[in-house]
């Protein structure tokens, strides 16, 4: 008899690749029951691994203060509580900001988890290293600021058309090739293109006035776009591939990869690229405003809040998150950022690792509800109003010329009460505020998208 699959999974195997290998050979040299037991021992498999049976205890270092807030605090505590049983988590912390991003036990924004020898993609999600930067500009004009920036900037889809993309180093091009990750010219090709692009959503670039100095400041907020996307696409194939030799109980959108195989520092490598790449992106666009007025900074620092930090073995997730730590940051550049809304102050914090807070504090004001419940709550009001209450007094402008009301002030959280809770529980210290002038975002990139626009045209 022809020894087959079957055979393999009574002595106990689970379904691997390898089982097609493995059973040509046990019937090309017709080896019989004691050599198939010695030959098999190298495709040996370790135990499953189990989910937490009490979930590792997190802080919560947020409360509900008002009625609009309780269902959002509700849910942000339950899909932690089921998080936390992922197997290689030891801790984690949620922050005032905080809320859900999706089914039961996915990360939520605002939550810090702290995994041993382990980097989950789906922590992090597609907008790796979504980040913030700051240059001060001195005394200049906010108004001669935020039009050098919009004649430079670039939002919506995609990248930017030829002859008008933004450099990217050939010392990183040549980094990704060498990279298993991000070896791949298609890519690369998109990372060049998208270099100098700030997105859409909640992407911004902010134009205010330090309330100490009285300087015009700058503030971009932004990730690692579609060269980002295609890192975490191809991270959570592999981490799933993991799950399913190693927990198979994990939910797939918390399948880990784990650090010490070559999969791991490789993966890890290309976050460094990713950030790399996303701080040049920043730095692109700041240094073009500079160069349109011929002016020099005084000065500039920048942070991410969507990204991983690594201690020792453990790996710090924050999935809308400030790192105060310095140990989280390799170029140290300043104090760090809380943008809150278009309406409200940048805030700029310092802090330290304390019990409470894992060594992050907010990444900004966060959401009660979703988009689209927010415009349902708005319908008695036309665009045009809601956009003249929400932003009187500032030069707010949409660069895709169409108003998104998802971004308005009134769609997040109240600032006050981030800010309350911030004091409340000791996360970090505010140094200075950058009290708004105006501010740039993509707009409703959806309204009059290109291909909605051929759709009407095949139509007629």
């Amino acid at each position: 008899m022809e020894f087959n699959g079957n055979h393999l999974i009574e002595l106990g195997y689970r379904p691997s690749t390898w089982f097609k290998d493995a059973i040509a050979y046990i019937n090309e040299n017709h080896l019989d029951e004691i050599q198939i037991k010695e030959y098999l021992e190298q495709f040996k498999q370790p135990e499953y691994i189990p989910l937490h049976e009490t979930a590792p205890e997190f802080m919560v270092n947020i409360r509900a203060e008002h009625e609009n807030e309780e269902d959002n605090v509700e849910k942000v505590i339950k899909t932690m509580k089921v998080l936390m049983k992922t197997p290689t988590l030891t801790a984690g912390a949620l922050m005032p900001d905080a809320c859900p991003t999706g089914p039961e036990g996915q990360i939520p924004v605002g939550g810090v988890v702290v995994a041993k020898n382990a980097i989950h993609p789906g922590f992090h999600s597609a907008d790796i290293c979504c980040s913030v930067m700051l240059t001060d500009f001195g005394k200049v004009s906010p108004k001669d600021i935020l039009d050098a920036a919009h004649s430079v900037t670039h939002f919506g889809y995609g990248g930017r058309p030829r002859g008008e993309q933004m450099p990217m180093s050939q010392e990183l091009m040549d980094a990704f090739r060498e990279n298993e990750f991000l070896n791949d010219e298609k890519l690369i090709s998109i990372a060049r293109s998208h270099m100098g692009t700030q997105g859409d959503g909640n992407h911004f670039l902010f134009v205010g006035i330090s309330k100490n100095t009285g300087n015009t400041m700058m503030v971009t907020h932004h990730g690692s776009r579609a060269p980002g996307a295609a890192l975490y696409d191809k991270g959570m194939k592999v981490a799933n591939r993991f799950r399913q030799d190693i927990s198979p109980e994990t939910l797939k959108e918390n399948a880990w990869i784990p650090y010490d195989t070559e999969e791991g520092k490789s993966y890890w490598e290309a976050l460094q690229l990713i950030r790399t790449w996303t701080k040049e992106n920043h730095t692109n666009i700041h240094d073009a405003v500079l160069n349109k007025l011929g002016l020099e900074k005084e000065n500039r620092y920048w942070n991410e809040h969507n990204f991983v930090f690594k201690d020792g073995d453990l790996f710090y997730h924050a999935k809308g998150a400030t790192p105060l730590d310095d140990k989280f940051m390799p170029d140290i550049t300043g104090p760090r950022l809380i943008p809150l809304n278009m309406a409200e102050p940048v805030l700029i914090v310092q802090g330290k690792t304390n019990e409470r807070n894992l060594g992050f504090a907010p990444h900004g004001a966060g959401r009660n509800f979703s988009r689209s419940q927010h415009k349902r709550s708005l319908a008695h009001k036309t665009t045009e109003e809601i956009f003249s209450e929400e932003t009187a007094g500032l030069d707010i402008r949409f660069y895709s010329n169409e108003i998104d009301i998802s971004e308005l002030p009134t769609a997040y959280k109240s600032a006050a009460n981030v800010r309350a809770q911030i004091e409340e529980y000791g996360l970090c210290e505010v140094l200075d505020e950058v009290m708004p002038y105006g501010c740039i975002m993509a707009g409703d990139v959806q309204k009059n998208a290109p291909w909605k626009k051929k759709k009407k045209y095949r139509k007629a």
